[in-house]
């Protein structure tokens, strides 16, 4: 049994044929399609954050209004770039969320991916200091922020506040207890997930990865699961971990989805991002009985407890609440995911 999602990268802009035409589209776009995939029976509803794009930059507006209009559905993101992060406000903002939504965020946080503009965080007010580099300042803002989820106090009160405090250290408010187990790292690399497995996150991997060995990227995400899997284990932790893993993947189910998808997904690719050699995933497009051997074949997925399905925004709610559906219906069962 496997947890389904969707992932929306949130995009808009005038081009013909576009749904979202506009920021307002997308956001209200965004919480129409929560509902609707909550209504399906999907588990999840992501999303991503970019900044300087037309895309999603401010999650926890989003978050929150979702929540308040679902009741079931976990609300994520994926990911959050922690270069460009207040720890402290988004513990707030985090916790804020959290409640309205009755304890179902799933917060993906990572050190980011390519940017829009040159040192987009240094706009933010955030550089790293001598000897640190832009990744090493996401973990430690990622650090901070995951310390703080504790709940613990740390500031000295005032002796004449405005008003009355509990006694002892203050801690941030509004405190979502039991947020921190919520918390999930976005790898592109073995290193980065051992590095989470022992902080104590869960993992998300998505589209792409570090090309660590030449293999298939679901040979490479399955092998950087087990390794995740492992460090979990020899630190101790309590409780057991989540794995989630991102697919773009579309049941051709009528003329529609073959006019969009039909044509030959082919296999990985290679390039370059962040002067990082890369691989990117395939898509996944064919009717029903081919796509089930297809994925069958995908070792990632089969180590992973939850997938997120990448979603193609643009096309609108109802197009995209069939896709979700036809895995649901179609897919999913027939796999054992369901």
């Amino acid at each position: 049994m496997k947890k389904i999602g969707f992932l929306s990268f949130g995009h808009w802009s005038p081009g013909q044929g576009s749904q979202t035409r506009s920021a307002s589209d997308v956001l209200l776009q965004s919480i129409d399609l929560a509902v609707a995939a909550e209504e399906l029976g999907a588990d999840g509803a992501y999303f991503r954050v970019h900044h300087f794009a037309r895309q999603l930059a401010s999650p926890f507006p989003l978050l929150a209004a979702i929540g308040a209009r679902t009741k079931r559905i976990e609300i994520g993101t994926g990911v959050i770039d922690m270069r460009y992060e207040n720890p402290f406000y988004m513990v707030e903002d985090a916790g804020a969320a959290d409640l309205i939504s009755g304890g179902r965020l799933q917060l993906g946080i990572s050190r980011g991916s390519p940017e829009q503009v040159i040192e987009g965080w240094r706009h933010f007010g955030y550089a790293p200091p001598e000897g640190e580099s832009q990744a090493d300042m996401g973990r430690r803002h990622g650090e901070v922020f995951f310390e703080l989820l504790k709940g613990r106090g740390f500031a000295q009160p005032n002796p004449r506040p405005m008003f009355a405090n509990p006694p002892g250290l203050l801690r941030l408010e509004p405190h979502a207890e039991g947020l921190r187990e919520r918390i999930w790292w976005g790898s592109a690399s073995d290193a980065t997930a051992v590095w989470a497995a022992q902080k104590g996150m869960n993992l998300q991997t998505s589209t792409l990865k570090a090309d660590e060995s030449g293999e298939p990227l679901g040979v490479q995400q399955a092998r950087q699961i087990r390794k995740f899997k492992a460090a979990w284990k020899e630190a101790g932790h309590a409780r057991e971990p989540r794995v989630s893993v991102s697919r773009s993947i579309f049941p051709l189910l009528n003329d529609t989805d073959r006019a969009y998808f039909g044509r030959d997904q082919g296999g990985d690719h290679i390039g370059v991002i962040d002067d990082m050699r890369a691989i990117f995933g395939r898509s996944y497009a064919a009717e029903p009985d081919r796509l089930f051997e297809q994925l069958r074949a995908d070792e990632a997925i089969a180590e992973a407890d939850t997938l997120l399905l990448t979603v193609p925004n643009q096309l609108g709610v109802d197009y995209n609440a069939h896709v979700i559906e036809g895995i649901l219906t179609h897919v999913a069962p027939v796999l054992g995911w369901r």
